[in-house]
């Protein structure tokens, strides 16, 4: 559905009076195309003295082959040549009025207690008036946890206040996020550095990733890096699951769509599309998990991707719902995924090595809805899921994370009354829904087997919404 106030804001006559008015004026998002480059515009590379991940970043900047510019500091500068980035030297005393930037990137690591923290305003106060539409803000810690001294814990546990009010400030289409990486899992960044810099991110905003040690990832076709791999797809027949099938196949998956089998004509069109596989199944069958597992060992060898994408809502306020309403969403949402999760991990053969499982929770399950008590809770289940497998899967060179949409333009969303669907569209930083593809394109990142060290995430995908911030 076409979001009409949003066409209105950006008219040149309308949008005027909009902007006067002090209304939201919603920016059009870039989204990503097959063959776009990483970014398109120059990224700006900055660290506190001290940092553990500027050679890193420099070496994804240079494989991307990005326009880059650093600081005027020695020891930035060689992590920048060691990497084989031609950067240029940017200095705000120099720079003209008009010189803007793509992206900033700033590595924090080295920032060791709270007097430290003036080198965030030294190097973004300068800079962060010069970020483009649908730029890019991406701040690198270090995991409080993993921190040597109580004074570093401190001050790295204070970016992610720092990064979520950059992401509410940035406006005009850019978003801000903090990677917090783990001692020595510096190599496993680039996946991650790579869907943050780039539109596949379009409404992804205010989220703090962590990236572990794992494995060393294999080289990749960044454009198909699924090609050989089997991706099984929950609820694939329409909407978001659709989405998720097509971008997990344009990156090179076999997909097995699976739906009921209400759903079997749509599921077929969807899968022959794309060359996938369908598998018209009811999860909540007590077999599901037993015939899933069964289905992926025997055709297809194993699965390498699993999501858990299908879920219903059956909404009513606790007082006047029925048992039907509560016991269907938590059995669809949540206790079906736990048993086929459960189910393919324990079933030698199920999952292939290095299998990547992503599950869809809400932003329902971590703010909570008036009229989805039992929505809120499997969604919030769903999290319980991630938290409580990961270590599991990690143990198997596997990873377990969840994606939790906002607004995002639907079928079911096309149906809410006017109000309720303005609302939910301007509630976030980017003042707009987002779309299934921004949903599907988290999930490939999820998916990809450069993002190992990504393990026990919860991403939201809802442009910042205040619900819950």
């Amino acid at each position: 559905m076409s979001d009409r106030y949003a066409q209105l804001a950006n008219a040149p006559l309308v949008g005027s009076m909009v902007k006067t008015a002090g209304l939201p004026v919603p920016v059009p998002l870039e989204r990503h195309s097959p063959g776009d480059p990483l970014i398109r515009g120059r990224v700006l590379l900055g660290a506190a003295p001290g940092g553990r991940l500027a050679g890193a970043v420099a070496g994804v900047l240079a494989g991307a082959g990005a326009q880059a510019a650093s600081e005027l500091r020695d020891d930035l500068r060689a992590a920048a040549a060691e990497a084989g980035l031609d950067a240029s030297v940017w200095s705000p005393e120099t720079a003209g009025a008009d010189e803007s930037f793509k992206a900033l990137v700033f590595d924090a690591t080295g920032i060791a207690g709270t007097g430290e923290l003036g080198e965030l305003h030294a190097f973004f106060g300068p800079a962060i008036r010069r970020v483009e539409r649908s730029g890019r803000v991406v701040v690198l810690g270090t995991p409080p946890a993993d921190c040597g001294a109580p004074g570093e814990a401190i001050a790295q546990r204070a970016l992610e206040g720092f990064t979520r009010s950059v992401a509410k400030e940035v406006r005009r289409g850019a978003t801000a996020q903090l990677v917090l990486v783990e001692p020595g899992a510096e190599g496993g960044v680039e996946s991650t550095l790579r869907f943050l810099l780039s539109p596949r991110s379009a409404y992804v905003s205010g989220q703090v990733v962590r990236v572990r040690r794992a494995q060393a990832p294999p080289a990749l076709d960044w454009e198909r890096p699924l090609d050989g791999r089997v991706a099984l797809v929950t609820g694939a027949s329409r909407g978001i699951g659709a989405a998720i099938a097509s971008t997990l196949s344009r990156d090179g998956a076999h997909v097995i769509g699976l739906d009921v089998p209400a759903l079997a004509d749509d599921l077929e069109a969807v899968t022959s599309e794309l060359g996938g596989s369908p598998l018209a199944l009811d999860i909540t069958d007590p077999e599901a998990p037993r015939t899933i597992a069964s289905h992926l060992e025997r055709e297809h060898g194993g699965a390498d991707v699993v999501v858990h994408n299908a879920g219903i809502t059956r909404d009513k306020t606790l007082g006047r719902m029925d048992d039907d309403r509560w016991g269907s969403v938590i059995e669809v949402n949540l206790a079906a995924p736990e048993r086929i999760t459960t189910a393919l991990l324990s079933q030698e053969g199920a999952l292939k090595p290095g299998a990547r499982v992503v599950c869809v929770s809400s932003i329902s399950g971590i703010a909570g809805n008036a009229g989805q008590t039992n929505y809120a809770t499997s969604k919030a289940g769903v999290i319980g899921l991630v938290d409580a497998l990961a270590g599991e899967a990690a143990g198997r060179d596997a990873t377990v994370n969840a994606v939790a949409p906002g607004f995002i333009e639907t079928d079911m969303t096309a149906r809410m009354p006017l109000a309720t669907r303005e609302v939910g569209r301007r509630m976030n930083s980017l003042s707009q829904g987002g779309l299934p593809v921004d949903v599907a394109e988290t999930i490939a990142w999820l998916a990809s087997p450069a993002s190992g060290g990504v393990n026990g995430n919860v991403v939201r995908v809802c442009g910042q919404s205040l619900l819950g911030a």
